[in-house]
């Protein structure tokens, strides 16, 4: 009991409210970011310096969860803190269905930068929106003061074609299965499932004017490149407001283009697929390690949060991505599509070094900045506040129980260490224990009805308080 008294007062005295200022937030989003691609989960093939110095500076979540394995209505949870099913937002609309009036975060939630915007913070969003297309739903109606990216699932790294100082490899589904056509420094190959969409149809880079319209902007830098290049001028811009930034790459979502310069480098990797997926994420960590200086540069860094995470698992065919030791990927309700790297820092509040294996969800990301910021944390809200949690080692996970509700009869729920998988419609749910069989490889619904049953009262109750 003592023990426990002592880190609850070292975590009030520890908190962003009683340091006397309401911290910087900055989130930077990868968009299908594998599981285990990072230095930090233990892969070495691919160098990314900037996200393991990030993790060695506070604290990695090893059991880190998005409430879906699809962009969209993943996007739509971590930026309301509240389960997307609850507002009817499971779809993940592609190509023209970005620009139906229903696509995205109905008007009826409000995002937590919002909260934060109406509360005195400055607010952007730089990269994907994904989260609605229609004139109120767009992100400077959203919260965001300003905005520079695109506003659908994804964007081509370099205009064209042609597409200059890259190399590029797409999907063409009227070649053979598993053959490769190269011309110059375009590849097509027929490797995965679909054919490249027409990721730029619709679907312009844009900027914000002072009033907050979106107005097309011609952009020569490579895609990543150019959000960092938008983020650091963000945070170099003199204010004494606190601000909230989120940085949300399209790297290293497809299509693949990796700079020739930086594919110089990466030689030593035969394949030429798994190269360019090389070459993207090397583009993304180093904007990483460029977002964190401009923050020192900016005298900021000690007052910031930082969150770095995916908004999925990795789809393995089409990126050669790793979500090792996990089960699936993207699309998937196994946990490879759902469970994603995720660091948090915040320096003298959040603990530097900590490897984290309780449950957290990005949700918590929406409770948490608001707690910080000093604002109430809606009752509503799915997402549970973290700021003085990652300090006591010995606290339960804010989430004992989690849902997942997708498209096509997909579902999950995870109770403490049991999860229950229904792969699609028509197919029964199956049963794991996440502790001893991470990688979901026994099912054990017949050994252990009760729980089973347990379990499947649980995603049923959940599942009737949401929408059809």
């Amino acid at each position: 009991m003592m023990r426990r008294l002592v880190w609850v007062v070292l975590c009030v005295a520890m908190s962003g409210s009683l340091r006397g200022e309401r911290p910087n937030f900055v989130i930077l989003i990868a968009d299908d970011l594998g599981y285990g691609e990072t230095g930090m989960m233990g892969r070495d093939d691919v160098p990314t310096p900037a996200i393991d110095a990030l993790a060695a500076d506070g604290v990695r979540c090893t059991s880190a969860y998005v409430t879906s394995s699809y962009c969209a209505p993943s996007r739509a949870g971590f930026m309301t803190g509240r389960y997307q099913s609850r507002f009817g937002a499971d779809d993940n609309p592609t190509g023209k269905r970005n620009l139906s009036a229903d696509a995205g975060i109905p008007e009826s939630e409000t995002t937590f930068v919002k909260r934060l915007d109406d509360a005195g913070y400055r607010t952007a969003l730089v990269g994907k929106w994904h989260c609605g297309t229609a004139p109120q739903r767009i992100p400077t109606r959203r919260g965001f003061d300003q905005f520079f990216g695109f506003l659908h699932e994804g964007h081509y790294y370099v205009p064209g074609p042609p597409y200059n100082d890259v190399l590029t490899m797409i999907r063409d589904k009227s070649l053979q299965q598993g053959t490769r056509t190269r011309t110059g420094d375009l590849i097509r190959g027929n490797y995965a499932p679909i054919n490249e969409p027409l990721y730029d149809a619709d679907n312009p880079l844009l900027i914000s004017d002072e009033s907050g319209k979106l107005n097309p902007v011609d952009v020569d830098v490579y895609l990543t490149d150019a959000i960092t290049q938008q983020a650091t001028k963000f945070i170099a811009q003199p204010s004494q407001d606190p601000f909230c930034l989120v940085v949300a790459y399209n790297a290293v979502h497809s299509p693949m283009q990796a700079l020739l310069e930086d594919l110089s480098h990466l030689s030593r990797i035969e394949d030429v697929q798994r190269r360019i997926f090389a070459g993207m994420l090397i583009a993304l960590d180093r904007s990483v390690g460029q977002i964190r200086q401009s923050l020192r540069d900016a005298g900021v860094d000690e007052q910031t949060m930082i969150v770095f995470l995916s908004d999925n698992g990795g789809p393995t065919k089409e990126l050669t991505s790793s979500n090792g030791p996990l089960r699936d990927g993207k699309g998937s309700v196994y946990e490879g599509g759902l469970r994603v790297p995720m660091v948090w820092t915040y320096p003298g509040t959040f603990p530097a070094g900590r490897v984290e294996s309780r449950a957290v969800v990005s949700l918590d990301v929406a409770a948490t900045a608001l707690d910080l910021a000093g604002l109430e944390v809606p009752a509503d809200m799915d997402g549970r506040s973290l700021a003085q949690w990652f300090n006591d080692p010995l606290a339960k996970t804010p989430h004992h129980e989690l849902f997942w509700r997708m498209p096509r009869g997909k579902a999950a729920f995870r109770k403490g260490d049991w999860k229950i998988v229904r792969p699609k419609a028509g197919e029964p749910f199956e049963l794991y224990h996440l502790r001893a069989d991470v990688s979901e490889s026994k099912n054990l619904a017949g050994q252990y009805p009760d729980v089973m049953k347990d379990l499947v009262n649980g995603w049923l109750a959940t599942d009737s308080m949401m929408p059809e």
